[in-house]
């Protein structure tokens, strides 16, 4: 698979039902999402919920990059409103994935590249990710694309 050819036949389109198999096949690709998620067939019902709740709301968006009919990738993003800095929409980019062959071919980089122009196209005056601390790579890619670490974050799970 060359480089070149690869980028050609891959496409982003919003997901549907169908692919989230391979969705949660991809989050679950790696030693943290191996133990954060739930891979069976039919799908958890919880997924298939969120899913919906996903596909229902105009500010959620589920992606997927595909290769032909393959899915290779997924992300999310969710368009925030808010009031702060002049009431300036943002763009949430998570649950970013791509599949283990097509890793280090520069998808990611065009996956991004489209993320960031759909949060353009969608008056984001801001585009914000989060990324666990044990990503060492991840955060290395996303400093290359020009995201800064300029704010710690915290959560609480439940």
């Amino acid at each position: 698979m060359t480089h070149d050819s690869t980028m050609e036949n891959v496409t982003f389109r919003t997901a549907v039902l169908a692919d989230l198999p391979a969705i949660i096949d991809l989050l679950a690709d790696d030693k943290l999402g191996s133990q954060r998620e739930t891979v069976s067939t039919p799908p958890d019902e919880r997924y298939v919920a969120a899913f919906k709740a996903i596909e229902a709301d105009s500010n959620q968006q589920l992606v997927v990059a595909v290769d032909g009919e393959t899915v290779i990738g997924t992300l999310q993003l969710s368009f925030i409103p808010g009031i702060a800095r002049r009431g300036a929409w943002r763009g949430q980019i998570e649950a970013v994935r791509i599949a283990a062959a097509y890793r280090s071919t520069g998808i990611g980089q065009h996956m991004f590249e489209w993320a960031i122009a759909e949060c353009k196209s969608r008056g984001c005056a801001i585009v914000q990710l989060t990324t666990d601390k044990g990503r060492p790579d991840a955060h290395r890619f996303y400093e290359k694309l020009g995201f800064v670490a300029s704010h710690e974050g915290y959560k609480i799970i439940f």
